[in-house]
């Protein structure tokens, strides 16, 4: 008569262990990229609302305005003001915003990965620009950026 065994091999063990080493060498990559692409996203919302609210600025006065102190009772939190601006963060805090050579008949809106965050490491994609025309980056990484492919 065989006795019974209970339980698992050394080997048996270190097989599971080994194969979900592998799983989390090829998941946890993928899911940074995944999160990176999600602080994007944010970055370009933010874009965006400053793009809708230079327009609405620019509607009602004769120059393009800089970026102002946040104040979600008006615009959303994008306020445009016509004085010096200074850099806002995403909500998130992953990336840095500022209004630039805003003027007449332009601006430029940028959205700045922080380097000491994980958005640094986003490659291609740690600096986006949109202006009265839309965003602006090389071709190549148009579509991978702005999330248009």
């Amino acid at each position: 008569m065989k006795k019974q065994r209970l339980g698992f091999t050394l080997i048996e063990l270190m097989i599971v262990v080994a194969i979900v080493g592998i799983l989390a060498a090829i998941a946890y990559p993928s899911y940074q990229d995944s999160v990176r692409k999600g602080n994007r996203a944010e970055a370009i919302t933010a874009l965006h609302a400053i793009s809708l609210a230079q327009e609405k600025w620019r509607a009602n006065n004769i120059t393009y305005g800089a970026l102002g102190s946040c104040s979600p009772a008006r615009d959303g939190c994008w306020v445009i003001q016509a004085s010096a601006g200074t850099d806002m963060k995403t909500e998130g805090g992953y990336y840095n915003l500022a209004v630039s050579e805003n003027n007449e008949t332009a601006f430029n809106a940028t959205a700045r990965a922080v380097s000491v965050k994980s958005q640094a490491s986003d490659t291609g994609c740690t600096t986006l620009t949109i202006n009265e025309r839309g965003p602006l980056t090389n071709t190549s990484t148009l579509a991978a950026c702005w999330g248009r492919n």
